[in-house]
């Protein structure tokens, strides 16, 4: 049985993508209301551009009439007339996640206070890093932790026993919280649209070792962080979140790389978030975000 969120009466997510035409918002209501939905949430975006509809409606049950198979298996017709790409969700369930680190931990210890606390709706089935730094952490909170490590002779292996571990698992998200192994591009279409990386905002600026010290260097005023989909193309994946600080001259390297891992910090958390209660929809290299 799935681990559920404390939602009181249950609570569903519905989101789509479509060409755009006159009658979508009239035909999603329709459905939902007359099987007996109260809708509570609602956000939609037209993109003229490429004539698309985006929308996601968060809806319950106040009396459990219908259960979210029928809902799913009635609302197909709809779903055809109108060429949607959608899902369903219940948002009572948590999304299955495995965290991947490397020896950086900031945002690793960040994400799990926040789920720790209840505010990531998440259910963290694991932790997999290249290094061992981080066992007694993950065993402080309960969770697994998967010792897997990488060298140029032995990725191959590796990446297929992380795979084991995200389908074991059962994970439907994977996070890479400052996990500095470069993802195979098989890898990436593998978990295309299931994987989120957080890196500093000064890239291409900034490539290689101590992003922060060359920053120093070159008197930034202005640092942050990205978050974003795992893609073959090396951080250019659709961009979920972005953040940022103002800095100082007077800032030495290490005060802008403090500063700048609690942006990152921050970043990654709402974009796992974001992902974690629907809210996010890739629209080719872009994503439509409704927060």
């Amino acid at each position: 049985m799935e681990n559920r969120l404390p939602h009181q009466p249950p609570h569903y997510a519905l989101t789509l993508a479509c060409p755009d035409r006159r009658g979508i918002v009239s035909a999603v209501s329709r459905f939902l209301t007359e099987r007996g939905c109260n809708i509570e949430e609602a956000a939609q975006y037209g993109d003229q551009e490429s004539a698309r509809f985006f929308m996601r409606i968060a809806f319950s049950l106040q009396e459990q009439a219908i259960d979210l198979a029928d809902l799913r298996s009635q609302f197909a017709d709809t779903a055809r007339e109108f060429a949607m790409d959608w899902k369903m969700v219940d948002l009572q369930v948590p999304v299955r996640t495995v965290i991947m680190v490397s020896k950086l931990g900031h945002c690793l210890h960040d994400l799990l206070l926040r789920w720790k606390t209840g505010l990531l709706p998440i259910d963290v089935r694991g932790i997999v890093s290249n290094h061992r730094d981080f066992y007694q952490l993950a065993a402080s909170y309960d969770i697994p932790f998967h010792h897997v490590p990488v060298t140029a002779e032995t990725k191959p292996m590796a990446e297929a026993e992380l795979l084991r571990i995200v389908e074991r698992e059962k994970a439907n998200l994977v996070v890479l919280a400052r996990y500095m192994q470069v993802l195979s591009d098989d890898l990436c279409r593998q978990l295309q649209g299931n994987a989120i990386n957080i890196h500093h905002s000064f890239l291409p600026g900034f490539k290689g070792a101590k992003p922060y010290y060359q920053a120093h260097a070159r008197g930034v005023k202005l640092i942050g962080a990205t978050a974003h989909y795992v893609t073959a193309d090396l951080d250019e994946g659709p961009i979920i979140e972005q953040g940022v600080e103002r800095a100082s001259h007077a800032m030495s390297p290490a005060a802008l790389t403090s500063l700048g891992r609690d942006v990152e910090s921050v970043v990654l958390a709402r974009a796992v978030k974001w992902h974690a209660e629907h809210r996010l929809i890739v629209h080719g290299s872009r994503t439509v975000v409704f927060n």
